[in-house]
């Protein structure tokens, strides 16, 4: 009896092994031909390729399995709920080693996952918890995007100045104390959002000093109609440009039929706005993908928490959209990537932004993200305000002067 309870016992383990990867492949011949161990990728995607944060990722992913030779396996439509765990069951089942999911809202249920299957790697983007939860295989990425966001709002701010200089304006684009406004479709009002439109906005106002700038939220990262309906309110509201971080062809598409300049995110909308897209910052994932793959492939450990930057090519932007954008602007970006690169130039100056009319000296952020959200980390010094290096998500979180928000009691 002892012997048949130890081989249902060594059964049990084996076939538990199995489903949290250990055993995807006899150990005695677990590496490839080449010297490297064999890698199967899982890929969890909040949407599909209908949103242009999910196809920033998807074509960053097939990049890298391309360019690698590894196999992959792809969940598309995965909501921020028990769907992920399950979807990333689903794929350790398949023999996944690595596993990664795209949206902020799939963070708790990744943790799962890698909770109950410590010999796969879990992946996660926009995520905070990683450098808290002291799991060996959970991991959080990001990237200074922040930088790319300013570098766009540099654009914006030329192509605005070009509209104040030919007299384009009317009355109905400035707001009675002189500055002239301009507006933003955010989502939610979350850290990565705020530091998007704060860093955009600072960018814009370091060509256009007198710009102000209105901020309409959907409560959906991905929502047309929404989207759509917020770009129109801003741009009746007189905004004579808009930029937006939120995930449909809405706000560009508004943008384009009221013949309003758009800065987009996540890549070119040209297609949408061929008359009024301008430039669009994205975050490049596909040096993350390569770097995963790569540390799995040589069994070298992989970054709890990893801050992409323009220098890994994890900050991009488009192609400049030469019909729409003002004379200039290219020499303007690469002038401030060259300060940025410098260390000559920080986004989050603090001479360059007042927070309820004051300079701000000091600043504690939640950074080691808890329940109650407890501000535990000093991050002002320097003169500037140090966005991602405590962390990889952003964690900026100030409303500073100068912008307005709107609509922000949603569900």
């Amino acid at each position: 009896m002892k012997k048949i309870l130890a081989l249902l016992l060594a059964l049990i383990m084996v076939f538990g092994l199995v489903a949290c990867g250990e055993t995807a492949a006899p150990a005695e011949n677990n590496e490839t031909a080449a010297g490297a161990n064999p890698v199967k990728v899982g890929f969890i995607f909040l949407h599909d390729e209908q949103s242009t944060y999910d196809l920033n990722f998807i074509k960053a992913a097939k990049e890298a399995y391309t360019e690698l030779g590894v196999e992959y396996v792809q969940k598309v439509g995965i909501p921020e709920g028990q769907e992920c765990y399950e979807a990333a069951m689903d794929l350790v089942d398949e023999g996944c080693n690595i596993v990664f999911a795209d949206s902020f809202g799939h963070e708790d249920y990744m943790i799962q996952a890698a909770k109950e299957c410590p010999n796969v790697e879990f992946c996660h983007a926009t995520g905070t918890k990683a450098h808290t939860e002291g799991l060996a295989n959970y991991h959080n990425a990001f990237a200074s995007i922040y930088e790319g966001r300013y570098l766009a709002g540099i654009a914006a701010g030329m192509k605005l100045n070009e509209l104040i200089e030919q007299g384009k304006l009317t009355d109905k684009n400035y707001n009675p104390d002189g500055t002239v406004k301009v507006g933003y479709v955010g989502a939610y009002t979350y850290a990565e959002v705020i530091s998007g439109y704060t860093s955009y906005f600072l960018g814009l106002r370091s060509v256009v000093p007198n710009a102000a700038m209105e901020v309409t939220f959907t409560g959906s990262w991905y929502d047309m109609a929404l989207e759509t309906e917020g770009a129109q309110k801003l741009i009746d509201n007189g905004c004579a440009v808009i930029s937006q971080h939120a995930d449909s062809l809405g706000a560009p598409s508004a943008c384009e039929a009221a013949g309003v300049p758009n800065i987009s995110y996540n890549g070119s909308t040209i297609e949408a706005g061929p008359n009024t897209f301008i430039v669009s910052s994205r975050i490049n994932w596909a040096p993350y993908f390569k770097y995963i793959i790569g540390q799995v492939q040589a069994g070298q450990p992989i970054d709890t928490d990893w801050t992409g930057t323009i220098a890994t090519g994890s900050v991009e932007l488009s192609e400049i959209n030469t019909a729409a954008a003002a004379a200039g602007t290219a020499e303007a970006i690469e002038a401030a990537k060259a300060e940025l690169a410098a260390g000559t130039l920080h986004v989050f100056d603090t001479e360059k932004f007042t927070v309820e009319g004051a300079k701000l000296e000091s600043y504690m952020a939640d950074v080691d993200t808890d329940e109650a959200y407890t501000k535990d980390t000093e991050v002002i010094a320097d003169g500037y305000f140090h966005e991602s290096e405590f962390r990889s998500a952003p964690y900026f979180d100030l409303q500073i002067d100068g912008i307005t928000l709107l609509d922000t009691n949603f569900g």
